[in-house]
């Protein structure tokens, strides 16, 4: 199983082509289907961040947003434009595109083999996540993180041990719950991103479009 990043704040592999932007989207790659969490904010960077990361996107079989914001939801449409029979899990109403939710998220449930939704949290802004289960143990994937990475950690903690957190954690500034993790990979919209990577050396990694990390 594989997570890329395909649209983030920054750029990991330099000298690409690839384009950053404010926002976030990545692939999880599995044995047996494609899935896209979240869409960044422009459908024309995303499509092209994937095109030269080498990746089919009629593999997407299913896109899952974390929440409703522009940058999140903004490449929805161009993807969802050519994955006609593409399952979209999200917990808001369709306000942002014109599109239709194929499932419409509240509690915790199954999105695919070994990934399963945090359900609806609700805080300042209602999100959900994604906990994954991996060959070296249970993974987060997180948008913004607006419930707070405790929380969201705590519900996961629910399915085992979790092993490693992957996405935007807005601005969480608590690092002692990071200690247990064996990977750290804060994106997008962290605000403490630099003090968590001084924080954890041995753990915490740099995002950015382009890296991959295998779960």
């Amino acid at each position: 199983m594989k997570c890329t990043i395909v649209y983030d704040n920054d750029v990991y592999i330099k000298e690409a082509r690839l384009q950053s932007d404010w926002g976030f989207s990545c692939l999880l790659e599995m044995k047996d289907e494609t899935l896209l969490f979240d869409t960044g904010a422009k459908g024309t960077i995303l499509l092209h961040n994937m095109q030269e990361l080498g990746i089919d996107i009629t593999s997407i079989s299913k896109i899952v947003l974390s929440h409703e914001h522009w940058d999140h939801t903004g490449g929805l449409s161009a993807v969802a434009q050519r994955l006609p029979e593409v399952e979209i899990f999200r917990i808001g109403s369709n306000t942002l595109d014109n599109t239709t939710a194929s499932v419409q998220i509240e509690k915790e449930q199954k999105i695919a083999k070994d990934v399963y939704s945090t359900g609806k949290l609700s805080n300042s802004v209602d999100e959900q996540s994604l906990i994954i289960h991996g060959t070296k143990g249970w993974w987060v994937l997180v948008g913004c993180s607006h419930p707070g990475v405790k929380q969201i950690l705590t519900i996961a903690k629910k399915y085992g041990t979790i092993y490693g957190l992957v996405g935007g954690f807005h601005g969480f500034n608590v690092f002692s719950v990071l200690k247990p993790l064996q990977v750290i990979c804060p994106c997008h919209c962290t605000e403490f991103k630099k003090d968590i990577l001084q924080e954890f050396p041995k753990t915490a990694t740099k995002g950015g479009v382009g890296k991959e990390i295998i779960l």
